[in-house]
């Protein structure tokens, strides 16, 4: 039961630090739109 405990523990804490990353990346919520545009368009241009 112990090791159940320690992988969410451990993938909480993992989740946590990438969350935290991304949004340090981009400082604002507009930011963060910017960022879902801008991979919109790469999408897009790399099906056309």
């Amino acid at each position: 039961m112990q090791s159940l405990m320690s992988r969410k523990t451990l993938f909480a804490s993992t989740l946590v630090l990438v969350l935290l990353g991304a949004l340090s990346g981009c400082n604002t919520v507009s930011g963060v739109g910017q960022d879902v545009q801008e991979g919109g368009r790469v999408l897009q241009d790399a099906a056309d």
